[in-house]
This record gives structure tokens, sequence and C-alpha cells, in this order.
């Protein structure tokens, strides 16, 4: 009986994808270069270029690859995101559950702007998608959220409303236990921290952002770990560090 163990080339292909996306992150002039456009990028608003089936989603592209690798991956019955605003991501997410033949968008948004909601609701996607309007911290909403996601055996969440620390925090306090083991929880604009002070004029800032929350976070929850090989494949992106996986 021969012990030669036949060649498996997607198998191959597979294997060398992983250990050079793991081979990254010893890459210091590749993640020099990466953290460069990062900077130079946010500040010029790169992120605002982009749209999907005809409306704005505010997603740098890479970000956009690495969630539907997850979505094909994970095929989840129920996808929340808080903050909304011109619905892109909504829609996006959609889109590829209609590929899959499965599943539904909840956004949530503290304000719905009437323009924003008209254009999302006469949207083909629509169909798997539907919002509530209110903050994503407050305990009635999420008693609403957290009925509408039981029975659903895979539950995935995405975090991008308020990005400052105490607000980040809270929703991953809130948010966590919906998540189902194996599935993510995205905290998006981690990005914030790696940023120079005072980058933003708004309420979060270096050391006060959801790359802090989720720092915090993970203090006290070991259901879910920094999936570092999605930021070691994308060195570009809004959410370092802030693809959460729950293992447990």
């Amino acid at each position: 009986m021969s012990n030669t163990t036949t060649f498996n080339p997607i198998e191959a292909f597979r294997q060398e994808r992983t250990d050079r996306i793991a081979s990254y992150a010893n890459k210091a002039d590749l993640k020099e270069a990466a953290a460069v456009f990062n900077e130079v990028s946010n500040r010029e608003q790169y992120s605002y270029n982009f749209s999907w089936m005809g409306r704005p989603i505010i997603q740098y592209p890479q970000d956009m690859i690495a969630m539907q690798e997850l979505i094909w991956q994970i095929k989840p019955d129920l996808i929340i995101e808080t903050g909304i605003a011109h619905g892109g991501s909504l829609i996006y997410y959609a889109s590829l559950l209609e590929l899959i033949g499965k599943g539904d968008v909840l956004g949530i948004d503290i304000d719905i702007r009437d323009h924003n909601r008209r254009e999302i609701e006469a949207h083909p996607m629509f169909k798997r998608i539907s919002m509530l309007q209110g903050s994503a911290v407050d305990q009635n909403l999420v008693d609403e959220v957290s009925k509408l996601a039981e029975g659903k055996e895979t539950v995935m969440v995405c975090l991008d409303s308020n990005h400052t620390h105490a607000h980040v925090l809270r929703e991953l306090e809130l948010y966590a236990s919906l998540v189902t083991v194996g599935s993510y929880m995205v905290v998006f604009d981690t990005i914030i921290e790696d940023m120079p002070v005072d980058f933003y004029d708004r309420p979060w800032n270096k050391g006060d952002n959801p790359k802090t929350a989720v720092w915090e976070f993970l203090k006290t929850n070991d259901n879910f770990e920094i999936d570092h090989s999605i930021d070691n494949k994308l060195l570009i992106s809004v959410a370092p560090e802030g693809y959460l996986k729950r293992v447990r």
C-alpha cells in the first residue's frame, strides 16, 4: 500500500495564502506603507468615495471584501448593524444574503433621516432589511432586538454608530450575547486610535474610541478574540483589531 499523499492544488493554494498572510505580521515595510496610506486616506475622506448598488456605503473596499468573506463563510440568519447613515452597508449585506438565499439585516440608528429612509425602502434589497430608530444602547430597543434574534441559528453584529469609548463599550456589552459562537462582532472605526491626536473634529479622539473600547471589553470577556489574521490580510482598514470572533 502506498503512503504517498495525493497532492491537492486547492488546499495547497489555501495554505500558501494562509502562510503569506501570517508573514505580513513581521513585514515592517509593508505595515509602515499601509499605516501611511491609512492616515492620509482618512484625512482625505477616502471611504466616502464608494457606493454599493447605488447607495453610498462609506467603507473601505478592503473591509467590504472582508465582510463578504465572513458573510459567505458564516451564512448568518441575521446581521445586526448599529449606524445606518445612507444605508449602503445594509444594502450590501442584504445583497450578499440574497445570493446566499437566506437571512435578514436589521439596521439601528438614532436618527434615520427621511431622504435616506426613502431610498433604502425603495431599493430592491429592502426585502431583506428592517430598521429601528432609537439609541443602540437604549435597553428597551436592545430588548426588541433580542426578541428579533430569538431562534436565529447564526447572528452577526456590526457596530458603526457613535464612536466614543463609552458608547462602543456599552454596545459591546449589550450585543455580545446575541452573537453566535463562530460568528463575529465587527467594530468599525477602530482606526481612530491609530490617527494623530485631534485628527477628527468629533467627540472621539485618540484614547477615546472604538479600539480602546474593544481593549476594555476583552479584559472581562473571554468569549471573543481579535481575529488578527484579518488585520494581517487587509493592512488597509478602518477596523484594525475590530474583527472579533466569538470562540465560546
